[in-house]
């Protein structure tokens, strides 16, 4: 089983360098920079990444919690904005030299937090004194989110591929223990699929799924034709993990209005006439684990 490093060969500069570019976008400033928290000791981040700068005074410029604007949004987990960061009371001024090498005047920084972690740093900035209102906050932490989203569906398809990888699978009945974590981790899996926008993620996830899905059948037993959506597949793994249409609604942005008739359509396609009767032709079919 690849491992995410494998299926996803990006790093986290793409990441930031995407959220700047939303950032800017969204806020009509000039320039944006920002980059990761780094993971265990105490929470400092560095600058990695830099749109619309001149000089190279911020790049690797390690900022520690508390310290400066972007510090103290880090030690916070709050977006602030200073009008003039030079004069600024708010804050501290152990960065003023490399922010006045950049000639930057208004900034504002944003917290970018996954599960109550503050991950990344996201800043945007103009060189002139100028308010910074409380609509460009508003979309400079948009685009904070977005990151937000797109850090959150990685790490849960690191935890499922994770799954997979510490489970035992000692033979090709699919009961016990650890089928019902593969089980999981295919029911995740499947639900990132609509969420991911990198294609080239996407289509190497799907493909673990699917290999996943046909993980009981013996080996050399050609892959089924589906006669099932992506979206009722979707759907099936969930059900068989004996959640409510409720609960597959949320796990995969749906209206249980929806579920239900995905589910229904399943059934039809399938020859079945209730939950359990539709899950176990689908794993006889090799369309679930």
């Amino acid at each position: 089983m690849r491992t995410l490093e494998q299926l996803y060969p990006h790093d986290d500069g793409d990441q930031i360098r995407a959220a700047l570019l939303t950032l800017l976008r969204g806020t009509g400033l000039p320039v944006a920079f920002g980059g990761m928290v780094q993971s265990g000791g105490p929470p400092r981040m560095t600058i990695s990444e830099l749109a619309g700068t001149t000089t190279t005074a911020l790049r690797g410029l390690a900022i520690t919690a508390g310290a400066g604007l972007g510090g103290k949004a880090l030690a916070l987990g709050l977006p602030l904005r200073v009008n003039d960061y030079p004069v600024a009371r708010s804050i501290s001024h152990e960065y003023d030299g490399p922010v006045a090498a950049e000639g930057l005047r208004s900034v504002l920084a944003v917290p970018v937090v996954v599960r109550r972690e503050v991950r990344a740093v996201l800043y945007g900035a103009i060189r002139q004194r100028l308010s910074l209102g409380d609509r460009l906050v508003a979309a400079a932490v948009e685009a904070g989110r977005d990151l937000e989203r797109r850090l959150a569906d990685r790490d849960a398809a690191r935890a499922a591929l994770a799954t997979l990888g510490t489970a035992r699978r000692p033979d090709r009945n699919p009961a016990g223990p650890e089928w019902e974590q593969v089980r999981q981790a295919h029911a995740e899996l499947r639900g990132l699929l609509r969420r991911i926008d990198d294609p080239e993620l996407r289509d190497r996830l799907d493909a673990v799924a699917d290999r996943l899905a046909g993980a009981v059948r013996s080996p050399g037993t050609p892959t089924p034709t589906t006669p099932l959506s992506p979206r009722e597949t979707d759907v099936l793994a969930c059900v068989a993990l004996g959640c409510t249409n409720a609960d597959v609604a949320d796990q995969l942005g749906l209206r249980p209005e929806t579920v239900k008739s995905y589910l229904r359509s399943a059934m039809r396609k399938l020859g079945a006439h209730t939950r359990l009767e539709v899950v176990v032709a689908a794993r006889r079919a090799g369309l679930l684990p």
